[in-house]
């Protein structure tokens, strides 16, 4: 169950503005960038929306994605969903002070898809001070949910590590 009031990182706006759950000027932030030379960038995995709740990405169902069965592998689902939760943790945090790390990731795989997109939908459950917990939701482009999935970020007293392949170089 979605607590009832913002995580305690959020900081609350004037009555009728929308509370954003991220750290600083998201808008600045090419997410994008730093998918080159990434198991994000050999899946197709795009960010297609930040909003001021929740993060959206999507990934093709296609050869580099599916099982010898031809739908999509459940491993790739858990790629995305950890994909999504790690980027909605990146932008949660101060990223000059804090890095965000996967601890546990768990998925259940609904239904089988052979083409097409995956769109996934992160939102937070809790972000605390060390530990975030998110749920991500993957449909198919008929809004059917393939996948559910939650995953739990530590969050570490260090400057994040996230960067380009320049900066990573």
């Amino acid at each position: 169950m979605l607590p009832t009031r913002p995580p305690p990182t959020v900081k609350r706006k004037p009555r009728g503005e929308a509370v954003s759950l991220w750290f600083g000027d998201v808008a600045a932030i090419d997410l994008s960038a730093m998918a080159p030379g990434t198991l994000i960038e050999h899946l197709g995995i795009e960010i297609v929306e930040i909003r001021d709740d929740a993060l959206v990405g999507r990934m093709p169902v296609d050869r580099r994605s599916v099982q010898p069965a031809g739908v999509l592998h459940g491993g790739a689902s858990v790629a995305l969903a950890e994909t999504l939760a790690s980027w909605a943790g990146y932008l949660a945090v101060d990223r000059e002070r804090f890095h965000v790390v996967g601890m546990e990731i768990n998925a259940n795989h609904l239904r089988p898809i052979s083409s097409g997109w995956v769109t996934g939908t992160v939102t937070a459950i809790n972000v605390g001070r060390r530990v975030h917990v998110w749920e991500i939701r993957i449909a198919d482009e008929a809004g059917r949910l393939v996948c559910v999935s939650r995953c739990t970020l530590a969050v570490i007293e260090q400057r994040s590590t996230y960067a380009t392949p320049d900066e990573r170089a």
